[in-house]
């Protein structure tokens, strides 16, 4: 299969297109006043922890508080950030939260024990007390008239020890503790793989999240606590002592010398995955990366030692250098790129990163557009049409509903066979392949329903069934699908990341709300009718002006006695009509010809 990157950039925007054997197969757009929130890491403050929904709310500085999910505070690694979401085989690598909330136990004991040494009274003072009780006894009220005072220097001292002992609880180095959540009982979660376990968050708790979902609707974006620094051939785990290796690495003797080669270089306490594309990669390279990321998390800790929530941390790479970063694999025949400084950019990293790419980076200086040279514009034309055609002259029909996708086959003029189960089976066979690649470029997710083509026979169900698993493997988007039902029937359904192309490129229609449908021009007639109704009953006006659009207006008009000739007639009253195409075509305005202003809601019944 031959695997391209084509890159547009505009004064608005930056398009990623990734085709396969010259077909648009996924699409990244980014948008210069939009800021790509997606693996960003964040200092917050939880709001709020939910049990009845197992979740907690996170203050990160957004309008909206980011959602947390249990699932997504274990340490489990099945929903981790970062597009290896093939790896496997982790062993662990120590036990890093452990030792270092020891260290942190360990000397706030010793300072405890220094401050009740030095509050005990001294051996002479001990011996003066059992001599003279009552001058001993004169003395404390003293001492709580000197407490009760307010010290300006013990205010900047609790200060910043509370801003200490944020720190080192949003760094998972001691235990938060609060007065008002002591006597709450903690939040529980159960899983298959861990069972039941607390959830150690509470309300006002700082912690360090990274986003792993934007937001979308009404929904905020949703965060993880696992943190994961992405680096070209490895992703960093500050907080895990792991270390993981990609399922698409799967030679045993390259799994072992990986292994191998992490646990030598990796400092104690820190985890890694290594990528796919670090199968080959050498010592010094590796070391090299690593120490680049443990670099990069220590200016995130400094941040937060000396930071309040919420705060930015950490921000990941533009659209185009993650995709580079991430999607650039030896399988990539080349990258074609249209900006002279996107090219400078991505030439730059891949010297320092992956060399031996270079020479599949090509700058397009060509007049046509760079998408009409490769066809991705007829292709990205598609995207928006909810119907598809098929070569075969059978059709998908794509519509969103407000709880899933669904997805209808139809037949069409596909009728190439006599047996109608032949004719259906091979329909189905080719709407599938469009369905799979529809779903990944449009980047659906949730619940995805798709009605094939009744079909009879048990094995051809199976056939489509195992065919539609083998489209979906190249989806990086974990996606589940399930076997066709009775009523053929398919169910899908795929991890949510980004906003899907529809949400990016397009609004809801100010006019038909996103059904798709406005009203009749019959039932605005009889609208507009009502409204005469009640004028005349009211006014005594007879000359008035009515604005429509001019679609309205030729249905209005139209005919030897029309219906507006109808109504004025009727109503006894004259009516100039004036078209507009500013007006929406769902509606109308009356303005009085005597007192020259708008009546419409005035008389509206």
């Amino acid at each position: 299969m031959k695997k391209e990157i084509i890159i547009n950039s505009t004064l608005n925007e930056v398009r990623i297109a990734i085709t396969e054997d010259s077909r648009l197969a996924e699409l990244f757009i980014d948008f210069p006043d939009k800021e790509r929130l997606i693996g960003n890491i964040y200092l917050g403050k939880v709001n709020k922890v939910v049990q009845g929904i197992n979740a907690a709310f996170i203050n990160i500085g957004f309008n909206q508080d980011a959602f947390l999910h249990f699932s997504d505070v274990d340490e489990s690694l099945e929903n981790f950030i970062t597009d290896e979401d093939d790896d496997d085989e982790i062993e662990t690598k120590g036990k890093p939260q452990q030792k270092q909330s020891n260290q942190k136990g360990q000397a706030q004991q010793k300072q405890w024990t220094k401050k009740q040494q030095g509050n005990k009274p001294k051996q002479g003072e001990q011996q003066k007390a059992k001599e003279n009780p009552n001058q001993v006894q004169k003395g404390k009220p003293q001492e709580k008239e000197n407490q009760k005072k307010p010290n300006p220097k013990n205010k900047k001292q609790q200060a910043q020890q509370k801003q200490e002992d944020n720190a080192a609880v949003a760094l998972r180095q001691q235990k938060y503790k609060s007065e008002k959540t002591k006597n709450t009982k903690a939040a529980v979660f159960s899983t298959k793989k861990h069972g039941e376990f607390e959830i150690s968050l509470e309300a006002g708790q700082t912690v360090i999240v990274q986003i792993v979902r934007e937001a979308y609707g009404n929904k905020g974006v949703k965060v993880t606590t696992k943190i994961g620094l992405p680096g070209r051939n490895l992703v960093l785990l500050p907080f895990d002592g792991i270390v993981g290796i990609s399922k698409k690495i799967n030679q045993y003797n390259d799994r072992r010398r990986l292994r191998k080669l992490a646990k030598s270089v990796l400092p104690e306490g820190y985890g890694l995955i290594i990528r796919t594309a670090a199968k080959k990669i050498k010592e010094d390279d590796l070391k090299r990366e690593l120490e680049s990321l443990i670099d990069t998390w220590r200016d995130v800790e400094k941040k937060v030692n000396t930071g309040q929530a919420p705060q930015l941390l950490y921000q990941d790479m533009h659209a185009a250098g993650s995709v580079i970063r991430d999607l650039f694999t030896k399988d990539v025949v080349r990258v074609v790129i249209d900006s002279k400084k996107l090219y400078k950019e991505i030439t730059n990293y891949l010297k320092a990163v992956s060399p031996q790419l270079l020479n599949k980076v090509e700058l397009y200086n060509k007049r046509p557009p760079i998408f009409d040279t490769y066809g991705i514009e007829k292709d990205l034309a598609e995207t928006y049409k909810p119907k598809i055609h098929l070569p075969s002259g059978g059709s998908i029909v794509i519509e969103q509903t407000e709880a899933m996708l669904v997805i209808d086959v139809n037949s069409g003029r596909s009728n190439a066979a006599e047996d109608q189960e032949v004719n259906a089976y091979k329909t189905n066979m080719e709407a599938l392949k469009e369905i799979a690649r529809q779903i990944r470029l449009r980047d659906n997710a949730g619940i995805i329903m798709i009605d094939f083509i009744d079909m009879m026979n048990p094995n051809n169900r199976k056939k489509i069934f195992a065919e539609m698993k083998k489209e979906l493997y190249r989806d990086r988007a974990i996606t589940v699908a399930y076997p066709l039902t009775q009523l053929n029937l398919m169910q899908i359904t795929r991890q949510r990341i980004n906003q899907n192309i529809s949400e990016k490129l397009s609004e809801v229609c100010p006019t038909c709300q996103g059904t798709g449908r406005v009203i009749s021009k019959g039932v605005l007639v009889n609208s507009i009718e009502r409204w005469l109704k009640n004028f005349r009953t009211h006014s005594r006006e007879f000359r008035i002006t009515l604005v429509i659009h001019p679609h309205i207006a030729n249905y209005l008009t139209e005919g030897t006695i029309s219906k507006l000739s109808r109504l004025m007639i009727k109503y006894f009253v004259k009516i100039k009509v004036q078209q507009s195409n500013h007006i929406r075509i769902d509606e109308f305005k009356f303005y009085s010809q005597k007192h020259q202003k708008d009546i419409t809601q005035e008389y509206m019944p």
